[in-house]
């Protein structure tokens, strides 16, 4: 489907690709977050802390029972010595005198080790233990003091969503996060008002100019109808007419851009398959006229939508797919379907080649290829533009793809 253009300014720089309406990910937690962060902050300075704290006790403990020292008592003389231990099996047996004492100075020193080795395994224990209890309130603190972040992006996201009405209003304690908070505020409020004061300037005067053009179109009429009319006068009387028509066309699309920029409130169920077939119907008349062969299976894809905003992003793909095709043997195929839990209408049609670099430049209002000019007669520029605004304002997206050989694959995707 390819539309013409007036030479293209310098490219615009790529747009993010984050889309703030976007579902959160299925396991939110695993996200490097700043709550993450500050809980391992927290947790990791608790963890070297008591690690060192650990160290410290456990060395002074080692210095404090001597391990490996000189034995504490000898025995150098007596008679009929007897000693019985359960720990220390070396010292049961009869034995010469110095190999008595060095088997009491090992007991010693291994019972020394055994007690030096319970307190750190002890310590591990208990420092684990705490380490999960600190990491844990860290984590719930960190939540706490970032709750009013969380309240800002709920509210950027349902901005996001063309609700300009909504504000945070924190309260809480004047710093740095309420000061954040209140400047948000404020800017959507200068926002809301720049925008509604957009919206019903373009209303008001797209409504003001299709009075003199309905009663242009009139007069038109009536003069064409005069068989007494000279030729040279009927024909600048039907350039005149179809110039008006071009201009009521143009207010129209402005009437529904301007329509479509605004979130549905009211929705039904729409059937993308009846609404594409309606679509087909309306255009087929000139599809035959070109020799435009339209095809395609439409299974049902049921949404919650605005029926004649929708009708309308089918239309303006289809009847843009026809009238920018190639002069033979040329073919629009129109699709609907269910995909990944979503509804999918794709327009796909044969074409001259599109450059891919070109193809973000087709959704921006009275943009068209530089394989045209501005003044063809095909259409007015806006709708591209206006699929765009409504597919946006049902929760959706729109994407276009150049095809292998010519033409593009326009794909537009709602949610059920």
């Amino acid at each position: 489907m390819v539309v013409a253009t007036t030479p293209a300014p310098p490219k615009a720089p790529p747009k993010p690709t984050w889309d703030p309406r976007r579902p959160e990910a299925p396991f939110p937690w695993l996200r490097p977050t700043i709550r993450i962060r500050l809980t391992l902050l927290y947790g990791g300075m608790f963890l070297i802390a008591g690690i060192l704290l650990l160290s410290i006790i456990y060395l002074l403990a080692a210095q404090a029972i001597n391990t490996g020292s000189e034995p504490l008592f000898k025995i150098v003389g007596g008679e009929e010595i007897k000693v019985t231990s359960e720990t220390c099996r070396a010292a049961n047996a009869s034995q010469q005198l110095n190999e008595f004492n060095e088997a009491i100075a090992n007991c010693i020193d291994h019972q020394r080790q055994v007690a030096l080795d319970n307190l750190l395994s002890r310590s591990l224990l208990a420092l684990l233990g705490l380490a999960v209890i600190a990491f844990a309130f860290g984590y719930a603190m960190a939540g706490r003091v970032l709750s009013p972040l969380g309240r800002i992006t709920r509210t950027a996201r349902a901005v996001a969503g063309s609700d300009l009405s909504r504000r945070i209003e924190l309260d809480g304690p004047d710093d740095e996060l309420k000061e954040l908070a209140d400047t948000f505020d404020d800017m959507l409020e200068r926002l809301q008002r720049a925008f509604t004061a957009q919206q019903r300037f373009v209303g008001n005067a797209s409504h003001e100019l299709r009075t003199p053009l309905a009663i242009n179109r009139t007069l038109l009429e009536v003069h064409l109808s005069d068989p007494a009319a000279p030729v040279e006068l009927q024909q600048l009387g039907r350039t005149l007419l179809a110039t008006n028509e071009r201009s009521e066309q143009l207010v129209e699309g402005l009437l529904l851009l301007a329509r479509s920029d605004n979130q549905i409130v009211e929705r039904k169920p729409v059937d993308l398959a009846e609404v594409a077939s309606q679509a087909v119907d309306q255009v087929r008349g000139e599809a035959e006229a070109k020799g435009v062969e339209v095809r395609g299976e439409r299974a049902a894809a049921v949404v919650q939508g605005n029926g004649v905003l929708l009708e309308r992003i089918a239309l303006n793909l289809v009847q843009n797919a026809v009238r920018y095709n190639v002069a033979q043997d040329g073919w629009v195929e129109v699709t609907t379907e269910i995909r990944n839990a979503q509804a999918v209408l794709t327009v796909s049609n044969t074409g001259p080649v599109v450059p891919a670099y070109e193809v973000d430049n087709l959704f921006e209002p009275f943009r068209r290829l530089r394989t045209e000019r501005t003044g063809s007669d095909k259409g007015v520029g806006l709708g591209l533009s206006i699929a765009r605004s409504v597919a946006r304002a049902h929760g959706g997206h729109i994407v276009a793809e150049p095809r292998e050989g010519g033409g593009l694959v326009m794909r537009v995707t709602l949610p059920v």
